[in-house]
């Protein structure tokens, strides 16, 4: 079994399910990466700047806590999400 150190070893994407399934029969994430996914995601993060119309902003943030998240929690998993469904498609 490979033990992958690092999320570049991990492909965006698979040519099928089997082939990820045939991927992942032979290699395991590091128990070190794991820890840093499920504390928040990579060690490293850059902030951006996005602008948004202060109405829209304020719904956000309004269906953020009516979900107990941060806003830009929600938000981040809204593009990691949104990102996952793209890459799948192509």
């Amino acid at each position: 079994m490979k033990t992958l150190k690092s999320w570049n070893d991990v492909p965006l994407t698979f040519p099928s399910e089997i082939e990820e399934s045939q991927f992942w029969q032979i290699h395991q994430i590091d128990a070190r990466l794991m820890e840093t996914a499920m504390a928040g995601g990579q060690l490293e993060s850059t902030t951006i700047t996005i602008r948004f119309d202060p109405r829209m902003l304020a719904r956000l943030k309004r269906l953020a806590r009516s979900r107990y998240l941060n806003y830009q929690s929600m938000m981040k998993q809204w593009v990691s999400e949104r990102l996952e469904k793209e890459l799948h498609n192509q």
